[in-house]
Parts: structure tokens; C-alpha cells; sequence
């Protein structure tokens, strides 16, 4: 798939891997992948292989977070793995502000500004994992390392 076939959001997306020097051919699903379920499905891969990024306010700050498909995050045990004293999603006008992409899209990178970053560490028993991609309809695939290397993402437990 050629660049210019892909969303605007998923361009950026593209220069951001392509500058990291990452190569990770993004895939234009025909039905939007909103929900890790609906990723997985599409794919053809675990729900747990699924990254979603989920964009918090933590302490009033814009956050990511890239957990596993595979289970909910607990706030609780999140606010307290990054030492915020309050957690809650954030909403979706500060997501498209934060990274310029919308919900069911959001990409690890491609963000106007970098967002402070945690990642699940149950993606790490995952050979391949799949994240967004900057659009709804737009995939990529990434190793742990890949995801935590291009994030700069502290690894932590979200789930108990």
C-alpha cells in the first residue's frame, strides 16, 4: 500500500515510523476497527495481541496508555502504578487535541506533542502486536520493544 493511499492521519503516522526508522507496513481494514474485539476479528490475531491506546487525564494531564484488548484496565491499580492521585478517561475532544487522531485510531506515535506513555506489560508476551495506526480503519503491527522503544513508554501493570 502506497503512502498516499492511506488516511491523512495515518501519513503522519507513517513519517513518525519512517524517521524512527521503523518499518511496519500499516493496513487499511475495510470496516472500522474501533474495539480491540473488532481489531482482532479483522486481523485475525489474540484480542489479547491488541494495543489499544487509551488517552487519560491523569492529575490534569493528558496521558497514553497502550494496554492489552485482553482485559479492562483497573484505575485503581493505574493511578497508583503512576503515582497520579486522580485517573479518568479522558474526553474525546482532549484526545483529538492531544494527538490529532480520534478515538478507535489513536496511534503510539504521530502525536502533535509527545504524551507521557505506559504500556501494559502484558503485551510483552505477545511476538507481534497490533496497534492503531492514526485512523479507525488503520493497523499496524510492532513488536514490545518496538512499541516501548518508539513510545519511550514505562512499562507497568494496569490490571490486577
Amino acid at each position: 500500500m502506497t503512502e498516499t493511499s492511506l488516511p491523512a492521519r495515518s501519513i503522519i503516522v507513517a513519517q513518525h515510523l519512517e524517521a524512527a526508522g521503523v518499518d511496519a507496513a500499516i493496513r487499511v481494514l475495510p470496516d472500522s476497527a474501533r474495539t480491540a474485539a473488532a481489531a482482532a476479528d479483522a486481523i485475525g490475531c489474540d484480542v489479547a495481541a491488541i494495543a489499544n491506546s487509551l488517552v487519560l487525564v491523569a492529575d490534569g494531564a493528558a496521558v497514553l496508555v497502550m494496554t492489552s484488548g485482553g482485559h479492562r484496565v483497573d484505575f485503581e491499580v493505574l493511578r497508583e502504578k503512576i503515582g497520579a492521585e486522580a485517573v479518568a478517561m479522558a474526553p474525546a475532544s482532549l484526545v483529538r487535541e492531544a494527538t490529532g487522531q480520534a478515538i478507535g485510531g489513536v496511534a503510539p506515535v504521530g502525536h502533535p506533542a509527545s504524551l507521557r506513555t505506559f504500556i501494559d506489560e502484558a503485551l510483552a508476551g505477545h511476538d507481534e502486536i497490533w496497534a492503531a495506526a492514526g485512523h479507525p480503519h488503520t493497523v499496524m503491527p510492532l513488536t514490545f520493544e518496538v512499541l516501548r522503544t518508539l513510545t519511550g513508554g514505562e512499562v507497568i501493570q494496569v490490571t490486577n
